[in-house]
């Protein structure tokens, strides 16, 4: 028995062969020479990324870090600074509050040392006024008893004369009016000693 080839129409033989061809072809796996143009495609973009792109990355990295680091240490110096800006500033303070406490209490003692002086000075006065009125009193009493001597000399020589009738000499005038006043003025101080 012989077996005849039937003859397949022609689309029909051809998706049989690729069907075949699909059957032995993983889809998983790529083609090896997909392999190999992928790998050597790797391996150049990782070669112009290692030789180019990976350094700068790195430098701007480090460039980062450096500046950040700095960033960091600027900012304690900063910190340090303030801190000894605001001893220094509080130093200062205690100090202007010590020299107002200070110029204050000066201030007190300067005005009570002014008080005393001018206390002392007002008093100093009303003892040189007194003394000063005291003096012109006395003066003022000398006079008086002066002018009174003369007036009591003449007085006591016109009482004289009219009771006497004649007329003194001025002698004898001068030492009955001596005489009287001194008499006077012992009555007086015996009266003033009295009193």
């Amino acid at each position: 028995m012989e077996l005849t080839a039937l003859s397949v129409p022609a689309p029909l033989a051809q998706t049989e062969t690729t069907q075949t061809e699909e059957e032995t072809h993983n889809p998983i796996l790529p083609e090896p020479d997909e392999l190999i143009f992928g790998g050597l495609a790797f391996v150049l973009v990782f070669v112009v990324l290692a030789r180019y792109a990976l350094p700068r990355i790195r430098q701007g990295l480090e460039t980062r870090r450096q500046k950040i680091q700095e960033d960091l240490e600027k900012s304690e110096q900063a910190k340090a600074e303030a801190e000894r800006i605001q001893a220094q500033y509080e130093q200062q303070l205690r100090e202007a509050r010590a020299e107002a406490n200070r110029i204050i209490e000066e201030s007190r003692k300067t005005a009570d040392s002014m008080q005393r002086d001018l206390l002392a000075k007002a008093e100093d006065e009303s003892r040189q006024v007194v003394a000063r009125a005291q003096e012109e009193i006395r003066a003022e009493r000398d006079r008086v008893f002066e002018e009174l001597r003369s007036s009591v000399a003449e007085l006591s020589v016109t009482v004289a004369e009219r009771v006497v009738g004649e007329s003194l000499t001025k002698e004898r005038h001068l030492k009955l009016v001596d005489g009287y006043i001194d008499e006077l003025t012992k009555k007086g101080g015996q009266r003033r000693g009295s009193s």
